[in-house]
């Protein structure tokens, strides 16, 4: 790996994205203990995206000095370590780069160090994921997976409440507020860790939500992606002097609570511009003499604006990804971008991820599609057509190939950073055994008086309607 440090913060372009493809510039810089309380040091050891996180921390008014060797840590004033993928994964590439060991030293001295999600699985001493695998053998216990074998869905997703059980500034005025949460595996409380744990969340049972001892602090959940509260812990570990951000008033929290999730259909207007529409089947003209595309805001004002009013996660759906080539979408791709500097909860994107053959014969697959959605700032992939077509191929041979978009993606980056979007379509039945689907009793009948309907799946915006494992065209449907 290289070694020195590299500090930089490029602020987003403002008005209409900009198409550029040129990478950020970094400056190197000797190795030493920082003396500038404005700057964090981020272990960032290339297994994922923390772009969250780097927004999170610019957005607080602190610079960033990456990590580029072991010697880098023991330099850092403050440390984050924001883990992402697989605890074994992670492990080697520690390991293997000599920062396990910087790491345990660092913590030895009782440093300042925050460890978000996967970094605070590693500080224990085992993980169950695809193991057993050893981590950095700091807290004494075994992280496992949740037990899905009584229903309880896997992974854990959503907001949920915190209960404090210590104590702590990193967590003041965060108890009985809900944060985002996105894992698999979970710390067990037990007599051996007890002294350690500050928070506890219930998801089918109870499991370690945070720790802390002296200078040490890590949180299970993700305050990047946590909205106001998130950020007032962030600001309470990285500022510890100062009162912190302002946290919304508390609700009484139970478990995980409803989410509300603001969805922007984005495409080009006539000028270029990207812009928030709205129509039917993706018919998004005004039905006047202009017929100009309607212009609803651009996306990042809109989710701002969505973020400040209280959304719990923005959804973006490039309404005209399944005709262009999306890693040639650099406005798209910008909005992205821009949209992770100013929104800080889940950012899901959709809309013509799938495997692409573009002019000249190269061929891009899915993943690799989504992968520059995620270094972009995005946290979720929203599949749409292709997991129908997915499941379609599944029920004609039952046989999971593999190849396609929904599993190459999932394998990589987990299945909580996959969701799937359908555009049902109703189709009335006068009697549930008229059909090979299950149906439902109605509420308002049908067009000829019918009681009951049944769901139709619907591809590229309804223009192809899929029902059971036969393709049906049946041209445009009007909901």
């Amino acid at each position: 790996m290289p070694t020195g440090t590299s500090i930089y913060a490029i602020p987003c372009s403002a008005g209409r994205p900009k198409r550029r493809s040129q990478r950020r510039a970094t400056s190197s810089l000797s190795v030493r203990a920082s003396t500038d309380v404005s700057t964090v040091t981020l272990l960032d050891y290339g297994a994922g995206n923390v772009r969250s996180v780097r927004n999170a921390i610019r957005h607080l008014g602190l610079g960033i000095r990456d990590v580029r060797s072991p010697e880098d840590i023991l330099a850092a004033d403050r440390l984050v370590f924001p883990g992402v993928g697989a605890f074994g994964s992670a492990m080697d590439v520690l390991t293997r780069t000599g920062m396990a060991d910087a790491l345990r030293e660092y913590i030895r001295r009782d440093r300042p160090f925050l460890g978000i999600c996967l970094g605070l699985q590693l500080l224990f001493d085992s993980s169950e994921e695809n193991g057993p695998v050893s981590g950095l053998g700091v807290i004494p216990g075994v992280v496992r997976r949740f037990d899905s074998s009584k229903g309880l869905i896997v992974p854990h997703i959503g907001w949920n409440a915190l209960e404090i059980t210590k104590d702590t500034q990193l967590l003041q005025g965060a108890d009985g507020h809900h944060v985002y949460f996105v894992h698999s595996y979970h710390a067990l409380p037990s007599d051996a860790n007890k002294d350690w744990i500050s928070s506890v969340c219930n998801y089918g049972e109870s499991f370690i939500s945070s720790i802390s001892m002296g200078n040490i602090q890590a949180v299970q959940f993700h305050p990047e992606k946590s909205g106001a509260t998130g950020l007032s812990i962030l600001k309470n570990f990285l500022s510890p002097n100062s009162s912190g951000s302002k946290v919304p008033p508390r609700r009484k929290a139970s478990n995980l609570a409803k989410r509300v999730i603001a969805c922007l259909d984005v495409r080009s207007n006539d000028s270029g511009d990207l812009v928030v529409t709205k129509g039917d089947q993706y018919d998004v003209r005004d039905h006047s003499s202009s017929k100009e595309v309607r212009n609803l805001g651009k996306p990042v004002d809109l989710a701002s604006q969505y973020y400040i009013d209280g959304a719990d996660e923005v959804s973006f759906l490039n309404i005209t990804g399944f005709r262009d080539f999306p890693l040639g979408d650099l406005p798209m791709l910008e909005v992205l971008r821009c949209a992770s500097e100013k929104v800080f909860v889940p950012l899901t994107v959709g809309g013509g991820i799938r495997d692409f053959t573009d002019a000249n014969g190269r061929y891009y697959s899915s993943l690799e599609v989504a992968s520059e959605y995620f270094r972009s700032g995005a946290d979720k992939i929203s599949i749409g057509s292709d997991a129908v077509f997915a499941a379609e191929a599944y029920l004609q041979t039952g046989v999971k190939t593999g190849k396609s978009s929904l599993e190459q993606i999932s394998r990589v980056y987990g299945n909580q950073a996959v969701v799937v979007s359908i555009d049902p379509r109703r189709v009335y039945a006068k009697n549930p055994e008229e059909v090979p689907f299950k149906t439902v009793k109605v509420s308002s009948k049908g067009p000829l008086g019918e009681e009951y309907a049944w769901y139709q799946c619907t591809i590229f915006g309804g223009l192809i309607l899929l029902g059971d494992s036969k393709r049906i065209y049946a041209g445009k449907w009007w909901a």
